[in-house]
């Protein structure tokens, strides 16, 4: 049992590419801990040796047996678990959720050492609205199940940010251009790296640059929201209007369609109540 630990769960975000990132906390974790579940421990190797942490690690990941994260939730009944990806922060596109959720139903400590994340790293490098944004994570590979998924948000006014691999770039940007329209957008590679790089400009350029030259290395994309949605014509705010006036009174209906449309209530109310009349 660690020293200078509680017993319980340890969520530990680790550099993304730079060691130096790794925070004085997270480092003095890394050394106290127990013991260390991890992605890969041939990754995790490295950032040990850097924080000076001599504990076992115990690998944790999309293939692991159920019965290994029963034990280490056992383990956390007296003894201090780290939790470490390859890169950035845990849970972010790694199966460790399900190790949160169970050591929490299981009334163990669990806590987290905030640090380094690819996604918000590069929303900060895009230049592109970040004031809403959803996490999409990995597109699906095949395109059926891409596609199903970008329509999902295709009208959501936020700006979308996609983890991806340079092989498969090209054809997701191409995608993307298709179904969410070309908007603007930004391909950050490599970030805290030595050659990070950071190539702006529509959905499509990105595609052909893509194409032209594959990009290597860890990639971030960040997608910006769609544009200003066009207004409404008069017979789109006539139909409606119609269409309220069978489930709301006329006063409700135009107030409705204002909010929902745009229009004028005052113009909408005058002409509900003609509708009513006729």
């Amino acid at each position: 049992m660690s020293a200078s630990l509680a017993p319980g769960l340890y969520i530990v975000a680790g550099p993304i590419g730079n060691l130096s990132d790794l925070s004085p906390r997270a480092a003095q974790v890394l050394r106290d801990a127990d013991l260390v579940a991890v992605e890969d421990t041939r990754m995790s190797a490295k950032l040990l040796r850097h924080a000076g942490s001599e504990a076992p690690m115990l690998p944790y990941h999309d293939h692991s047996d159920e019965r290994v994260r029963t034990r280490l939730i056992e383990r956390m009944a007296g003894e201090a678990v780290a939790l470490l990806s390859d890169a950035g922060t845990p849970l972010i596109s790694d199966p460790g959720y399900k190790l949160v959720r169970d050591a929490q139903a299981a009334g163990r400590y669990v806590t987290t050492v905030p640090g380094p994340c690819a996604a918000i790293a590069a929303i900060t490098l895009s230049g592109l609205p970040s004031d809403r944004f959803l996490f999409m994570g990995f597109l699906p590979a095949k395109a059926k199940a891409r596609a199903d998924t970008l329509a999902e948000v295709v009208a959501l006014r936020a700006s979308l940010v996609f983890y991806e691999s340079g092989p498969r770039c090209a054809d997701s940007l191409a995608a993307m251009a298709d179904l969410l329209g070309d908007r603007p957008a930004a391909l950050c590679r490599e970030i805290s790296k030595l050659h990070e790089t950071v190539l702006t400009g529509s959905l499509s350029e990105l595609s052909v640059a893509c194409t032209q030259k594959e990009p290597k290395g860890e990639i971030v994309i960040v997608v910006g929201p769609p544009g200003e949605a066009p207004p409404a014509g008069a017979d789109e705010i006539e139909a409606a209007l119609v269409e309220a006036l069978t489930r709301l009174s006329a006063s409700q209906a135009a107030s409705e369609v204002a909010r929902t449309l745009g229009a004028d209530r005052k113009a909408l109310y005058a002409r509900a109540m003609e509708l009513k009349g006729k």
